[in-house]
Parts: structure tokens; C-alpha cells; sequence
């Protein structure tokens, strides 16, 4: 395709997300694991701006802290806008600025909704017109959370995360956020998981061959319900995030002792979700953690994907 812009400038916002439910399967020949999850998208977003340029160059500022985040092709958005021009047979490039409000490394995907954002502007700057489908593709290439920050919502996901089936939600869920300055590495995480199972795998190793979504999960989910969905809630991983930084059980423990409804480490970790009754509660909830001393950030879900948002 020759280079001729559709126009000059191009807004999209990209939501991060929670892992309500998520669980894991063993690993495989090629190392990945098989996973059935529960994801939410929640008001914490990602903006990304692509502009008209003849090189693939990025700027990355935000309210989180972004010292780790890579200014070259380690970038997943710009390995996004690298891969749709590919596809597209594009031969010029873009300038990605991308504004990051969801913590790094943090297991919330912020890094994936950049990508997802990536592409639904560049799509749009480049006139590319792919459809849904064909972005979903592309952002499964990506990483298994990509394809979630496009559909936004709720849905399960299951393989490697990124097969998706959308999923009704009523209602309004409350999050209350425990966020920390120090990521983790998700490949870490998987692997103290396998080192856990290991050592107990006469008593768990059956239970791990193909992963489902528990149905009280889906039907709290449906009936808009936050006590159902506290009491089906889990993550897997968190184990693992838990032995790796111990800390994160103290926080658990707090949030849950202040009212929270459950808490569970988001992902691979190290942000925690506390899922509360109501927005009072939250609000409530967040001043008690603050005044503990932990960074925390009040958010809803489910709320939509990737989006043009007009400047």
C-alpha cells in the first residue's frame, strides 16, 4: 500500500483488565500453559495517539511509573503497528504517543491494551479498513491479552487466553486497587507455579489437564452479583505471585479484614483487586489502604474496548 494518510492524527483509548477468574492447566511441549479465564476490562485506560511519519518511532509518558518501558521494538505497540503495516503492505510509518495509566507489569495488561490500541489507530491513520476479525488475528500474534483489549467487556477466555466468547455482565462491578512500585516478571510467576505443583503433584496433577471457567463464575457474572462472584472468584497464579513476594498476603489479608468482599492478586500479580459491595464501599475501602500506606486506584467495570475517541 503507498503512503497516504487518511488523516493526520488519530486518539484511541485501550482499557487494562482483571482476571476474576483464572485458571491453569499444565504446562505444555512448547512451554505454554493452557488457561481458562474470566476477564473484566476496567477504567483504568491506556491512550495511545499515532501520527503521520515516515519511521516507526514512540514517546511514552503516564500517572504510572514507566521506567521500564521500552522506547524500541520490545514495545508491544510498536511491534503492533509494525506488524498491521506488514500486513497491509504499508511502506511508510508511525509516531506512537502513549499515555499509560495502568501499573506496568502489574498483571493488568496495560501493555497489551497499548497494543490493541496500537492497531485500531493505525487502522484508522492508514485507512486500512481490516475487520474485526482481521485485528483480532493480528492482536492474538501478539500476546494472549491483546485480543481482550480489543473486544473489551467481559468474556472467558481459554487455550492461551486469547479464544474468546463474549460473556453477559449486568450491572456495575467495584473494584477497589492495591498497586505496587515493583512489577513482576509473568514467565516468573508460571514458573514458580510449575515449581509449586511439582512439589504437591501427587495430589494435584490430575485436576489440571483442561481448565473450564467454573459456571457460578458466569452466573454471578450475569446476575450482576458481587457476593456470588467474591465467593467463585480465583486465580491460580496468585500462589505463586504469593511465594514470590510474600507481601502481597499481608495486603490480602488487610483488605479482606477492612470489608472487602474477596481479594485476589490480578494475573500474574503484583496489583491486587478487592471487590467491594458498592461505591461507598469503595470509596471506603480505598481511604483505609491509602492511610496504610499502599497506592491504590478506584475503578469500575466492565467497560468497552479499544475505542476512537474524538480530540
Amino acid at each position: 500500500m503507498t503512503q497516504a494518510f487518511v488523516v493526520d492524527r488519530v486518539h484511541v483509548r485501550a482499557p487494562g483488565k482483571i482476571n476474576v477468574f483464572f485458571a491453569v492447566g499444565d504446562v505444555d511441549g512448547d512451554g505454554y500453559h493452557e488457561v481458562a479465564s474470566a476477564y473484566q476490562a476496567v477504567s483504568a485506560y491506556e491512550d495511545v495517539w499515532a501520527t503521520s511519519s515516515d519511521e516507526f518511532t514512540i514517546a511514552v509518558t503516564g500517572t504510572v511509573d514507566i521506567a521500564g518501558v521500552p522506547l524500541d521494538d520490545r514495545n508491544l505497540a510498536l511491534r503492533a503497528a509494525r506488524l498491521l503495516a506488514e500486513e497491509i503492505g504499508w511502506d511508510g510509518g508511525v509516531h506512537l504517543d502513549v499515555r499509560k495509566a495502568v501499573p506496568v507489569a502489574g498483571g493488568m495488561g496495560g501493555g497489551s491494551a497499548d497494543a490493541a490500541a496500537a492497531l485500531v489507530a493505525c487502522d484508522a491513520l492508514w485507512g486500512a479498513g481490516l475487520s474485526t476479525a482481521e485485528l483480532h488475528r493480528l492482536a492474538a500474534r501478539l500476546g494472549a491479552d491483546v485480543p481482550f483489549a480489543l473486544l473489551g467487556g467481559t468474556a472467558v477466555g481459554t487455550g492461551r487466553g486469547d479464544e474468546l466468547s463474549p460473556a453477559l455482565a449486568r450491572g456495575r462491578f467495584e473494584w477497589v486497587l492495591v498497586t505496587s512500585h515493583e512489577g513482576m516478571s509473568t514467565p516468573s510467576v508460571y514458573a514458580e507455579l510449575d515449581r509449586y505443583r511439582a512439589e504437591r503433584s501427587p495430589d494435584i496433577a490430575p485436576l489440571l489437564r483442561r481448565p473450564l471457567v467454573f459456571p457460578p463464575v458466569l452466573q454471578a457474572l450475569r446476575q450482576g452479583d458481587p457476593h456470588l462472584l467474591a465467593s467463585a472468584s480465583r486465580n491460580d497464579l496468585e500462589i505463586a505471585a504469593v511465594r514470590l513476594r510474600p507481601d502481597l498476603d499481608d495486603i490480602l489479608a488487610l483488605g479482606s479484614a477492612e470489608g472487602a468482599l474477596t481479594g485476589l492478586v490480578s494475573g500474574s500479580g503484583p496489583t491486587i483487586a478487592f471487590l467491594v459491595e458498592d461505591e461507598d464501599a469503595a470509596m471506603e475501602l480505598q481511604v483505609t489502604l491509602s492511610a496504610a500506606g499502599h497506592s491504590t486506584l478506584r475503578v469500575h467495570g466492565p467497560v468497552p474496548g479499544a475505542r476512537i475517541v474524538p480530540d
